[in-house]
């Protein structure tokens, strides 16, 4: 099957503005930009046909272009990452089979997560969308609750059933867990990516902006509030820390993860 990733791209954030272009320094010191960092972690995700950045913005064009990565322009009323992907289908000159949405906040993700969410959609053709859940260790889930109860709104939970299929997604640390064992019940930390066949994809733009959606700011609640399944796809870390460029406090937590890990 045909795998495409996009890496949707904004300058515009009202946590932190121009952050696709922000610079993080790996193991050996050396600064890339946090969009050639997302760039980088799409490149090394195996059987991917293309990758392209999504973007509106002649910077993150630019600075894109200059390390050798593709781009995409996408309308500059796309007001998520979704909408940026589903725009940009139709400017691909070859059709492709799973469009992967690897957020460009988020160059951590191991090639192992997006991997999981391709396998899931190519062996189960019942399902739409995938997404992948890490769950948390002691250390992570502390990061989480320190985040919210600075009031600094960062990583997603989410929760699901039995069959795998979300039932939410939040900006709160869900289930509520303050004073609960830590085995009692798991947290799991929503990663940024999904994978789409390319017909639920371009059916997103076409749906309502629900209440659930704006409250919390989070695009893939469309799909829930309009009865279309979002399969959770359970990934292990396998010694990697996982985190998300959300804040500029957020900074120096993925430049000790990549000095610790050894990432270039």
């Amino acid at each position: 099957m045909r795998t495409v990733i996009f890496i949707p791209a904004r300058y515009q954030s009202s946590r932190f503005p121009g952050k696709s272009l922000a610079v993080l320094r790996g193991a050996t010191g050396i600064a890339k930009s946090l969009i050639e960092r997302s760039w980088d972690a799409a490149t090394q995700v195996s059987s991917v046909a293309e990758v392209f950045v999504l973007t509106d913005d002649a910077r993150i064009a630019e600075a894109t272009k200059a390390f050798g990565g593709n781009v995409l322009m996408t309308p500059p009323e796309c007001r998520n990452g979704t909408e940026r992907c589903a725009a940009a289908v139709a400017l691909l000159s070859e059709p492709a089979d799973i469009i992967v949405n690897l957020q460009g906040d988020a160059p951590l993700t191991p090639p192992h997560y997006v991997e999981a969410l391709i396998d899931a959609l190519a062996e189960d053709p019942t399902i739409h969308m995938a997404t992948p859940v890490l769950k948390t260790a002691a250390e992570h889930l502390a990061k989480l609750q320190t985040d919210r109860k600075a009031g600094r709104v960062g990583a997603t939970t989410a929760v699901f059933g039995a069959n795998n299929d979300a039932l939410y997604f939040s900006k709160e640390v869900l289930p509520f867990y303050d004073g609960a064992p830590q085995d009692a019940v798991s947290v799991f930390h929503h990663v940024g990516c999904y994978a789409y066949k390319p017909e639920t994809l371009m059916h997103y733009n076409g749906l309502p902006e629900g209440p659930l959606e704006k409250r919390e700011g989070l695009e893939q609640l469309r799909f829930l509030e309009n009865a279309i399944p979002v399969r959770c796809v359970e990934v292990e870390s396998k010694g990697h820390d996982f985190w998300e460029l959300n804040n500029p406090s957020d900074v120096p937590i993925i430049e000790a993860i990549m000095a610790k890990e050894g990432l270039k």
